[in-house]
């Protein structure tokens, strides 16, 4: 999602697109200007943005080896907050639903499989399977294609 993305989103909440565009800006605007001058950023939940001071260091140039002075920096830093965390490391949207759109408990155990086996690995009538042996055959020694699978 980008900045434009995000004022169409907002823009569904409080009516116009002037208004949200407005209440992004500000919202940046505010958490930069924050940030540039030392102070830190705390919004429960979410995170916390703050300044980092970077010290000089010796770094190498992977071109020539040669050593090369880089000078101590400030950088911006974002912490994610543990509500933030959770619902990432959980992978649900905010609505409480899985990322995949079904949650746990809309999936039937009774589904069949293609291969006439129910969802939870049992036969549907209570036969045993046929064991198959390995036919002992060699692989062909192809190499892979080197392609990536498609989806």
């Amino acid at each position: 999602m980008n900045k434009g993305e995000l004022i169409d989103a907002i823009s569904g909440r409080l009516g116009d697109r002037r208004s949200a565009t407005e209440a992004v800006n500000a919202v940046l605007e505010t958490i930069q200007s924050t940030v540039a001058n030392g102070d830190k950023v705390a919004i429960t939940g979410f995170g916390v943005f703050e300044k980092n001071e970077r010290a000089a260091r010796t770094a190498r140039n992977p071109a020539t080896g040669a050593a090369v002075q880089v000078p101590a920096s400030s950088v911006p830093r974002f912490r994610p907050g543990t509500g933030f965390k959770a619902l990432v490391n959980a992978g649900k949207k905010a609505d409480g639903k899985k990322a995949g759109g079904t949650t746990a408990d809309s999936t039937k155990v009774s589904e069949k499989k293609t291969d006439g086996k129910k969802a939870d690995g049992k036969n549907p009538g209570g036969k045993k399977a046929n064991a198959k042996k390995a036919s002992g055959k060699k692989a062909d020694g192809k190499k892979a294609s080197g392609k990536k699978a498609s989806r």
